[in-house]
C-alpha cells in the first residue's frame, strides 16, 4: 500500500508561506524533490487568492499535487466549476478540492436558521452541482434549497477530474462525506478512535456503493523537541529523529491511513529529512511487514533453520 506525504505550510502573523512567490518557488522545488506528493493551499486571504496561488504552484512544479482549500458560498457553483475545471485541465490531474464546512453568511442567516445540518445540506447541494457541471454534456437547470442554476454548463472540462477531500465527525457530516469524498481527512485521536472514525466513514460510503473508494489522510504535526505543542492544530503530534517519527506513524499506516498531512516543518533541512528519510523508512517498514503477512511460509522457512541450529 503506497503511503503519501503531504506538506501543510505553516501560518505566521508576519506573512504566509506564499507571500513571496520567488522564495516560495524555491521551497516548492525542495518539497517536490524531497518526495512529498501534495501541498495544501490554504491562504488566509481567501478562496480567490487560493485559486491564484494554486495556478502559480502548478506552473512551478511538475509532479506536486495541489490540495486547494475551498468552501461553499463564496462564489456561485457555476463560476467555481468553470475555474476549477480550468485549473484541473491545467494541472494534468494534479488538483484536488479540500471542502471545509464554513458557516453560512449573515445574509443567509436572515433568510433561514443557520445550524450544523443546514451548513452540510448546502455543501451537499454545492458538490452535487459541481460534479454535474463537470460531467454534463448539455446545459441544465437546477432549483434547489440554496442554489438556482439556469442553463448550467462548463464547455471546457479537461480530461482529468478533480478529487474531493472532506472531513467531519457528526452523523450529518458523514452522510455527505460518504456520498462525495474521495479522501477523508481524519481528526486527532487515539489509535482506537481513529480506527472507529475510519469505520464510520466506510459505513457511510457503503450506502452509496463507495466503501472501498475512500482513502484516509491523517494530519500530523512534527514538533521540535522541547518546543511547546500547538494548541490550535487538531493533529497527531510527534517528535524525534526521522526513524522515531516513522515508528510513531507506522501503527496508523497499518490501520489503513494512506496519507500523512505533515505540518510544523518549514525549514529546508526539516523538509528534506521528513520527505526523504521518514517517508522512506515508513514505506519500507510497512512493505516488509505486508510481505511477511502475505508469505508466511517463506517467513517460517527462514526462521525454522535458525531455531534448529540454536538447539
Amino acid at each position: 500500500m503506497p503511503i503519501e506525504f503531504t506538506h501543510v505550510p505553516g501560518k505566521t502573523q508576519d506573512a504566509s508561506f506564499f507571500y513571496d512567490f520567488v522564495e516560495t518557488a524555491t521551497k516548492l522545488s525542495l518539497i517536490e524533490d524531497a518526495g512529498f506528493r501534495k501541498i495544501v493551499v490554504d491562504d488566509s486571504a481567501g478562496l480567490l487568492t487560493n485559486m491564484d496561488i494554486a495556478a502559480q504552484t502548478l506552473d512551478r512544479t511538475s509532479s506536486l499535487e495541489v490540495v486547494l482549500t475551498h468552501w461553499a458560498g463564496v462564489v456561485e457553483p457555476t463560476v467555481a466549476a468553470r475555474q476549477l475545471a480550468a485549473l484541473g485541465s491545467k494541472s494534468g490531474g494534479r488538483l484536488s478540492l479540500r471542502m471545509l464546512s464554513e458557516p453560512l453568511s449573515d445574509d443567509d442567516a436572515e433568510a433561514r436558521p443557520v445550524g450544523h445540518t443546514v451548513v452540510w445540506q448546502r455543501i451537499d447541494e454545492y458538490l452535487v452541482l459541481l460534479k454535474r457541471l463537470w460531467s454534463n454534456d448539455r446545459p441544465f437547470d437546477h432549483e434547489g434549497a440554496f442554489y438556482s442554476v439556469k442553463g448550467g454548463y462548463v464547455p471546457r472540462k479537461g480530461a482529468h477530474g478533480v478529487s474531493i477531500r472532506m472531513g467531519g465527525q457528526s452523523g450529518t457530516a458523514l452522510k455527505v462525506v460518504g456520498r462525495h469524498a474521495d479522501v477523508f481527512e481524519l481528526t486527532a485521536g487515539s489509535l482506537d478512535e481513529v480506527g472507529q472514525l475510519m469505520q464510520r466513514v466506510r459505513s457511510a460510503a457503503a450506502e452509496h456503493g463507495r466503501a472501498g473508494k475512500v482513502r484516509f489522510a491523517l494530519p500530523v504535526r512534527i514538533c521540535s523537541e522541547g518546543k511547546a505543542a500547538a494548541t490550535d492544530h487538531k493533529a497527531i503530534e510527534v517528535s524525534g529523529p526521522p526513524g522515531q517519527i516513522a515508528l510513531s506513524l507506522l501503527p496508523y499506516a497499518a490501520l489503513g491511513v494512506n496519507e500523512f498531512m505533515i505540518a510544523g516543518i518549514d525549514r529546508s533541512r526539516e523538509i528534506a529529512a521528513v520527505g526523504r528519510e521518514t517517508a522512506t523508512l515508513l514505506t519500507n517498514t510497512l512493505a516488509r511487514r505486508e510481505a511477511e503477512v502475505a508469505q508466511p511460509e517463506a517467513f517460517v522457512s527462514r526462521a525454522v533453520p535458525e531455531v534448529r541450529a540454536a538447539g
